[in-house]
């Protein structure tokens, strides 16, 4: 029975950490913190385990195994190497760091301890994704020219534990980026797993175009980002993240190939579709894409705790997640500077 702590008890933890941490029968959700004491009382009274006034006590209990590091962006590091340096696992939510030096340490903090350190890249988990993946492996598209992969939907106020305009997402502080770090590292990620390869370059446009915090002013933190990416290969598509998208939300990815085109969770009713040249279909069909509205099992928790218990070595490591942080961090630089971007 391993032992799990949350650090950080918002929307992400309560409505998917900790639920599917309670659904497994081989661990017991034993300590919680958040910064609002109340919020984690109430859910170490919930659960039967005990709340702490700091992580840092938490971390220092010995009560845990493992913890979901769920707080503000720029807590994502500090917390997480304190707690591989106590010895203990942690999963941690995206985007993984605020800069690659906090993201690099964390890797490296990871080996020195021999701990496990797994980021919260969930599309990799999903079916649609999946299959995608082996029948690009197959061939089944030839050779992939050019993409197109969207993340976007109304924003996170309305996602946020505590909503409305002043939400920590909208804060520069404690989110540090916004759109592209929310949702545009996502999307970012999924390309590469997909594709099987790095994107070498990119020119993005991240700004903040519409939204606006408690004072009527805009936001400190983009809202919008749109990348063209170009990969090793030679493959060249756009990746958008948005908070505007004030109607359905739109988590799709397109790739067009030498052999045809394939639609990732475009079709309501497929997860994914190939179009032949002759306009043939072939249509798979296993879940739909999860949404702030539709919460189903992202994975995470499960393929986690597989790795904490040895079963299988983590398929989300924090050093796969590096090459994805780089082009997050390439692309701010490209849309500081309006010129193209080699990624390192």
């Amino acid at each position: 029975m391993k032992r799990i702590g949350i650090i950080g008890c918002g929307k992400i933890a309560q409505l998917r950490h900790i639920p599917e941490y309670a659904a497994r029968d081989d661990v017991k959700l034993t300590a919680f913190f958040d910064a609002n004491m109340e919020r984690a009382s109430e859910l170490a009274e919930r659960y039967e385990g005990k709340a702490y006034e700091s992580y840092e006590a938490l971390l220092a209990s010995g009560e845990v195994d493992a913890v979901s590091v769920c707080t503000p962006n720029e807590l994502h590091a500090r917390v997480s190497i304190e707690a591989l340096k106590a010895g203990v696992d942690v999963l941690c939510e995206k985007p993984m760091a605020v800069n690659l030096a906090e993201c690099e340490q964390m890797v490296k903090t990871a080996k020195e301890t021999g701990r496990i350190l797994m980021i919260g890249q969930n599309q990799r988990l999903a079916s649609g994704h999946t299959i995608a993946k082996n029948l690009l492996s197959r061939g089944e598209i030839g050779k992939v020219l050019t993409f197109r992969t969207i993340f976007g939907h109304g924003g996170p106020e309305t996602w946020s534990i505590d909503p409305g305009k002043g939400t920590w997402f909208f804060d520069k502080k404690k989110a540090v980026m916004g759109a592209m770090a929310d949702l545009g590292i996502h999307k970012t990620d999924l390309i590469q797993f997909l594709l099987g390869e790095k994107i070498t370059e990119v020119t993005a446009f991240i700004g903040t175009l519409d939204k606006k915090g408690s004072d009527g002013t805009l936001i400190g933190v983009d809202d919008n980002a749109i990348c063209l990416y170009r990969t090793e290969s030679g493959c060249v598509g756009t990746m958008t993240a948005s908070w505007t998208y004030y109607g359905s939300e739109n988590n799709s990815t397109v790739l067009y190939g030498t052999d045809g085109i394939m639609s990732i969770y475009e079709d309501p009713s497929y997860c994914v579709v190939i179009t032949k040249p002759d306009g043939s279909r072939i249509l798979y069909e296993a879940d739909k894409i999860q949404t702030n509205d539709n919460q189903t099992s992202s994975g995470v928790i499960d393929a986690f705790m597989n790795a904490v218990n040895g079963d299988i070595s983590c398929c989300i490591s924090g050093e796969s997640v590096l090459d994805a942080m780089k082009v997050v961090f390439a692309a701010e630089e490209s849309a500081k500077t309006n010129r193209t971007v080699k990624v390192d």
